[in-house]
């Protein structure tokens, strides 16, 4: 199932500009991109690092991306008079396009790449990235959206979902969401993206080799016997309806963690049905608004959505949103040091079940 109401154009240099609108009939199109830009930029490189079996992507060209501009200037915007943005239009319900400054890319012819050594092999960075903004509000937030505009969100990831996941060499479809400047983020308006990788990350593989031994060690599909587990204790599940539950996991790393999972198995969003589609945003909306009140502040955090890779190891796959913030208290966050930026060794400072109990509680 695809998105009905969505119309293409090209901006001036070459990019694909997706108009996703909620009413039909929308002639958004109409308006031409009058920007003189740059040519797009030299494909991003990915190389091995043969002593963790990794591979790294190098686009130096991230460098010169836009950074926290002033909201008159805001890329993200519908275009003004006085102003040209990425959106032609004077508004806009949801609009992707590709990323200016993409860390992987199907368009770009990439240079000739050799390996550095026989065993740090090089490859280009084939993929796609691309930029989904949620609302046309400058000042919103997806916490502030509609149930029935997170739906929209969910057709349109859907439907990019099933575009991207037909690019050659193209092994994971992520979409996900950065809020907050403790994050990272680089632009305020409300936005998300989403990556096709062209290797398959590596917090896949490592669930992808768990799941595959505990299926041949009892026959069972582990995120399915996780999320019932969940489901039964109830001691860690924050909210639920009929078709999603919201649970802390047991062995979260982050100080506020939660999943969401359908109760049925699905591989993406693509496979949702309209009833878990309709479902999802009110339990997401309401599980944000908690992150929210915990501090009595805007929560920073990462949203993402974990998908089934595209080849080998799809049937292992469990649609699963994973929201996490790395703010521990009012006036703390948790910052990667020593043993989890250079062991992988994550430590906890909030108890799962404790923070399911305050997060139940507001």
């Amino acid at each position: 199932m695809t998105f009905k109401n969505r119309t293409a154009i090209r901006l001036s240099d070459g990019r694909e500009l997706i108009y996703f609108n909620e009413e039909p009939h929308t002639h958004r199109a109409e308006y031409p991109d009058t920007r003189h830009l740059p040519t797009p930029p030299p494909a991003s490189q990915l190389r091995y690092d043969p002593l963790v079996d990794e591979w790294v992507a190098v686009a130096a060209h991230r460098q010169t991306r836009t950074f926290l501009p002033p909201s008159d200037a805001c890329p993200l915007c519908p275009s003004t008079p006085s102003f040209a943005s990425e959106i032609p239009a004077p508004d806009y319900d949801v609009v992707v396009f590709e990323n200016q400054f993409p860390s992987f890319s199907d368009r770009i012819k990439p240079d000739e790449i050799t390996s550095l050594t026989d065993l740090v092999p090089v490859r280009p960075g084939i993929g796609r990235c691309e930029v989904i903004c949620f609302t046309s509000d400058h000042n919103g937030s997806f916490g502030k959206l509609s149930p029935s505009r997170v739906r929209t969100v969910v057709d349109v990831l859907a439907d990019r979902t099933l575009e991207m996941s037909q690019i050659t060499g193209v092994a994971q479809v992520f979409p996900f969401e950065n809020r907050g400047v403790e994050i990272g983020v680089t632009l305020h308006h409300p936005h998300g993206q989403i990556y096709a990788y062209p290797t398959v990350p590596p917090r896949t593989q490592q669930m992808l080799r768990a799941a595959d031994r505990y299926r041949t060690r009892t026959g069972g599909d582990l995120y399915t016997d996780v999320l019932a587990a969940e489901r039964a204790s109830g001691v860690r599940v924050v909210a639920s309806n009929e078709h999603w539950t919201a649970y802390v996991p047991a062995a979260s790393r982050w100080p506020y963690e939660v999943q969401l999972a359908p109760h049925r198995k699905v591989p993406d969003l693509p496979a949702l049905s309209d009833e878990e589609r309709d479902a999802f945003g009110p339990l997401y909306l309401d599980v944000l608004r908690r992150f929210d009140a915990l501090f009595g502040k805007p929560m920073p955090y990462i949203s993402g959505w974990h998908q089934a890779v595209v080849g080998e190891g799809r049937e292992l796959g469990y649609l699963h949103l994973q929201l996490f913030s790395i703010r521990r208290a009012a006036d703390k966050l948790k910052f990667l040091a020593g043993s989890e930026s250079a062991m992988g060794a994550f430590i906890n400072d909030i108890v799962p079940e404790k923070a399911a109990e305050t997060l139940r509680s507001l």
